[in-house]
């Protein structure tokens, strides 16, 4: 496979613009007082750190999933988008976030593993029982929030942390650990239906007229953890480790050459096997949830395009220019 373009970063300056972020993942664009156009890039991130090379079709995989799924929940939970005029762009109402994430883990995998190995059996308050294997289920979903850090590692918090230190008043946070629940519900049926797990999840929340909104993504590779349903019980009960499209095979890449995000570690060189091998364990999520084929948008002149549609849903929405 060659090596396709990348949306690595953009630079617009769009009419009504307030301010401009740029995330590990997405280029944010606050418009007037009400709106938020959000790009998806293919940068791609692990152990808090930016890779240096960027992943085809990444961005286009993220923004379509999460578009879906933000569609979809509605009936939980009012969520901030309203239109997604691009492949890779997404655009809606701009809410004052908390600065936590919620973690949802209905399968003992990833950071919660590695703690559980270490000998904890206490994570953000939430108690992991004794005797368990990797990937097993949990008798029910744990949350384990964590702080989203603009810079640096994302810090474990409990809940007694989250009111303590003025992250989410004690009403707040029992709103959203019930909402998050409810979308873990609804995301592991749907998963299942395609023939997957959905074993862990992240989502965030934002208020707006004091009303808590969906942010973000959902249940998209970069927030979750997917294992094969097919094969799961065959899988533990042989101690093999289980089929799983996620990130998680990115982060042990990285693990084995040497790179755990930690102080003085520089990330390795990525080859274009790597590259490619991700870009396919993208498009094959895509393709597992969405149950169609991925169609991928083609790079040529992708900057006008991604400019050219925005500018269109913001005359759409009612900004005169």
């Amino acid at each position: 496979m060659i090596i396709q373009d990348a949306l690595m970063s953009t630079n617009f300056f769009f009419p009504y613009q307030k301010n401009f972020i740029r995330g590990k993942v997405r280029d944010v664009y606050e418009i007037g007082e009400e709106h938020l156009v959000v790009i998806t890039t293919d940068r791609i991130s692990a152990f808090d750190h930016v890779l240096a090379r960027a992943i085809p079709y990444k961005g286009q995989v993220l923004n379509q999933i999460a578009s879906r799924f933000l569609q979809d929940v509605t009936h939980i939970v009012p969520t901030w988008l309203t239109h997604t005029p691009d492949p890779n762009v997404s655009v809606g109402v701009r809410c004052k976030p908390f600065k936590v994430e919620m973690v949802i883990r209905g399968y003992l995998s990833g950071h919660a593993w590695r703690e559980y190995q270490s000998g904890k059996r206490v994570i953000c308050g939430a108690i992991m029982p004794d005797g368990m294997k990797e990937s097993d289920p949990f008798p029910e979903p744990i949350i384990t929030p964590s702080s989203k850090a603009e810079t640096g590692h994302d810090m474990d918090l409990s809940p007694e942390e989250i009111i303590d230190q003025n992250y989410m008043t004690a009403e707040q946070l029992a709103e959203v650990m019930a909402i998050a629940r409810k979308l873990y519900d609804y995301g592991q049926k749907e998963a299942n239906a395609k023939g997957l797990i959905l074993v862990d999840t992240k989502y965030e929340f934002g208020t707006k007229n004091n009303t808590i909104y969906l942010l973000d993504e959902i249940h998209t590779p970069d927030s979750s953890r997917y294992f094969y349903l097919e094969g799961y019980d065959e899988r533990q009960r042989n101690n093999e480790p289980q089929k799983q499209l996620s990130k998680e095979f990115l982060r042990q890449w990285l693990i084995e050459n040497g790179f755990q995000g930690l102080e003085g570690q520089k990330p390795p060189a990525m080859s274009d096997e790597v590259v490619n091998s991700i870009t396919d364990r993208y498009v094959e999520l895509y393709e597992k949830i969405a149950g169609k084929a991925f169609i991928k948008t083609d790079y040529t002149n992708v900057m006008q395009r991604v400019e050219n549609n925005i500018l269109e849903c913001l005359r759409e929405i009612g900004y005169k220019f």
